[in-house]
C-alpha cells in the first residue's frame, strides 16, 4: 500500500488528523478505502452502466410501440418513447440534485460539530443500500418506470450525503504529507472494486451464454429484466459488506467543544457566516469550489455520455460497453494510484491541471478518429487515465486548504457546488448534437466545460484557509 513509513511532524498531524494514532492510521486507510471499493456498486452499476441503462431500455416502452417498430430501432415513435423515458429519469435526478445542493453543506456542518461523522456515514450508506435492494422490485414494464427513477434519485441523494462524510474522513486517516497518496489509493480502490464487481455481474447475471431467455452462469430468466434486478440486489449486498470496515476501524471525531448546537434552519445562518468568512479571509476555497464545480461537471459528462457515443457512433453492443467499462476501470485505477504519489510530490494543483489538459486533448481527438471501435478504445482509455487523477487530487486539494474540524462543512459545500452547474455538460452536449444532428459532436460540449474548468483553476492558490 502506498503509504510512507515516517509520520508527519506532530504539528501537521494535529492539524490534519483527528482521533488517530500512527499505529492505527495504516489499517485505518485500508478500512476507509474499502468504502470506495464497495461504492462501485452504486457508481458503476446503478448510476452508469447497468440500472440507468435498464431504465432507458425498450422494456419500459409501451409493448405495442415496440412491436410496431420491430427490428427498426430508428422508428420515430420508438425513439420518441425512449426519449420520454430518459426525460423522466432526468427530471428525477434534477430534483435529487436540487435537494443535495440545499442540504449537503448543512448536514456536513452538523456532523462536524456533533462528532457523529462516522454515524451519519453509516446511516446514509444504509439508505443507499436499501434503495438499491428495493430496485429488485422494479420490473421491466412501463408502469414501474417512475418507481425506478425515484429509487435512482433517492440513491443519488443519500450517496452524495454519505460522500460528504466519507471525504471529510480523509483527514482522519492521513497526514498532510501523505494525503495525496491516501486519496489516490481510495479512488484507485474504487476503480478496482468496479472491475471486480462488473466482471462478477457479467459472468453470473448479465452475459448471455446461448440459452434463450436466460443470462449468466446462474441461468436467471431475462423476463422483465429479472437478471438485471438480481445483479442490482447482489450489488447492494456488495456495498453493505465493504462499508462495514470504515465504521469499525476508523475512530470517530470528538465533538467540538466550541460548536454551538443550533436548529436545522438556523444551520443555514451558520453556513452563510462561513461563506462570508471564506470570502473575506480566504477566497481560495471559494475559487476552488467554483473551478471544481465546472470541471467535475465535465467529468460527469465523460461518464454519462461516453457510453452513448460508444453505442451510437462506434456501434458498441451492450456487452461491449461493459467490457470497455472494465478496461476503463483498470486504466483509471492504476493511473489514480500513481497520480497520488505525484500529488504528494508536486502538489494536487499540478496534477489537476495536467490531467485536465490530457482530458481536453483526448476528448477532442474523438472528432478525428473515424468510426472504428479501435479508435474509441484508444481515445477512451486515454480519457480514463486522466479522470481518476482529477477526482483524487481535487479531494486532496480541498482537504489541504480546509481548516481542521470543518471538513464536513466544506465537503458539504463541495457536494453542493458540484451540483450547482450540473446542467452545463448535458446542456452543451445536447445543444451540439441538436445543431449538428451528429452525436459525435456532442463531445465538443464536454470539452468546452473541461476547458472552462481548467481556466478557472489556473489562478487558484494552494493556501491553507483560516476560519475562526
Amino acid at each position: 500500500m502506498p503509504l510512507p513509513d515516517q509520520p508527519a511532524p506532530e504539528s501537521e498531524v494535529a492539524a490534519a488528523t483527528i482521533g488517530t494514532t500512527d499505529r492505527t492510521r495504516r489499517p485505518g486507510v485500508v478500512a476507509w478505502a474499502l468504502w470506495d471499493w464497495g461504492s462501485a456498486a452504486f457508481n458503476a452499476v446503478v448510476t452508469t452502466f447497468v440500472f440507468s441503462t435498464f431504465l432507458a431500455s425498450s422494456l419500459f416502452v409501451d409493448p405495442d410501440v415496440v412491436s410496431a417498430a420491430g427490428e427498426n430501432d430508428k422508428d420515430p415513435e420508438l425513439v420518441a418513447a425512449l426519449a420520454t423515458n430518459a426525460a423522466v429519469v432526468g427530471w428525477a435526478l434534477m430534483i435529487a440534485g436540487i435537494l443535495i445542493a440545499l442540504l449537503a453543506p448543512v448536514l456536513g456542518q452538523r456532523s462536524d460539530g456533533s462528532g457523529r461523522r462516522k454515524l451519519w456515514l453509516g446511516v446514509n450508506t444504509g439508505v443507499v443500500v436499501l434503495a438499491m435492494a428495493a430496485m429488485f422490485f422494479v420490473e421491466g414494464t412501463p408502469s414501474y418506470l417512475v418507481l425506478g427513477a425515484t429509487l435512482l434519485a433517492v440513491g443519488n441523494i443519500f450517496f452524495e450525503f454519505a460522500g460528504v462524510n466519507y471525504n471529510a474522513m480523509l483527514v482522519q486517516v492521513s497526514t498532510r504529507e501523505n494525503m495525496g497518496r491516501v486519496s489516490g489509493f481510495g479512488w484507485g480502490m474504487g476503480y478496482v472494486g468496479g472491475i471486480v464487481l462488473l466482471l462478477l455481474l457479467l459472468v453470473l447475471f448479465i452475459q448471455g451464454f446461448g440459452v434463450e431467455g436466460q443470462a449468466g452462469l446462474l441461468g436467471i430468466s431475462t423476463d422483465r429484466g429479472l437478471h438485471i434486478r438480481f445483479a442490482i440486489l447482489a450489488s447492494a449486498l456488495w456495498f453493505a459488506i465493504f462499508a462495514i470496515p470504515v465504521l469499525l476501524r476508523v475512530p470517530e471525531i470528538p465533538p467540538r467543544e466550541r460548536a454551538v448546537r443550533v436548529g436545522f434552519f438556523r444551520s443555514y445562518a451558520v453556513l452563510w457566516a462561513t461563506l462570508t468568512k471564506l470570502w473575506h479571509g480566504n477566497r481560495q476555497v471559494l475559487m476552488f469550489l467554483l473551478a471544481s464545480a465546472v470541471f467535475r461537471d465535465g467529468l460527469a459528462g465523460v461518464f454519462t455520455f461516453g457510453a452513448i457515443i460508444a453505442a451510437q457512433v462506434f456501434g458498441f453492443s451492450s456487452a461491449e460497453v461493459l467490457y470497455f467499462a472494465v478496461a476503463a476501470n483498470v486504466v483509471a485505477g492504476a493511473s489514480t494510484i500513481i497520480a497520488g504519489r505525484l500529488d504528494d510530490r508536486f502538489g494536487p494543483k499540478r496534477v489537476i491541471l495536467v490531467s485536465l489538459l490530457g482530458l481536453i486533448v483526448a476528448g477532442s481527438s474523438v472528432l478525428f478518429i473515424g468510426s472504428e471501435q479501435l479508435g474509441f478504445w484508444i481515445a477512451g482509455l486515454i480519457l480514463c487515465a486522466f479522470v481518476g487523477p482529477v477526482q483524487s487530487a481535487s479531494r486532496s486539494f480541498l482537504a489541504r486548504i480546509t481548516p481542521a474540524g470543518r471538513e464536513g462543512e466544506i465537503f458539504g459545500l463541495y457536494a453542493t457546488t458540484g451540483r450547482a452547474v450540473s446542467f452545463l455538460a448535458p446542456g452543451l452536449f445536447a445543444l451540439f448534437v441538436a445543431l449538428s444532428g451528429d452525436t459525435r459532436l456532442g463531445i465538443l460540449g464536454i470539452v468546452l466545460v473541461l476547458l472552462a474548468g481548467f481556466l478557472l483553476m489556473l489562478p487558484v492558490k494552494e493556501k491553507q484557509a483560516v476560519i475562526d
